[in-house]
């Protein structure tokens, strides 16, 4: 069986595992959040101009 009591340390044990969850929580969140953003700014981006004019220079084509 669990013994979650942990006597005289689950007062510091406890908080230290929740500030854990909450702190990870939000890097993962924020993570999701930006990664969300960057898509939609890639969306806008590529509707703006969806055929990027070829560079031949990055090609190996002669300048």
């Amino acid at each position: 069986m669990l013994d979650l009591d942990m006597s005289p340390y689950g007062a510091f044990v406890w908080p230290a595992w929740a500030i854990t969850v909450i702190v990870l929580g939000a890097v993962v969140a924020r993570a999701v959040l930006y990664a969300r953003r960057w898509k939609a700014e890639l969306k806008r981006l590529e509707a703006e101009d969806p055929q990027p004019q070829a560079n031949p220079a990055m090609e190996g084509g002669k300048q």
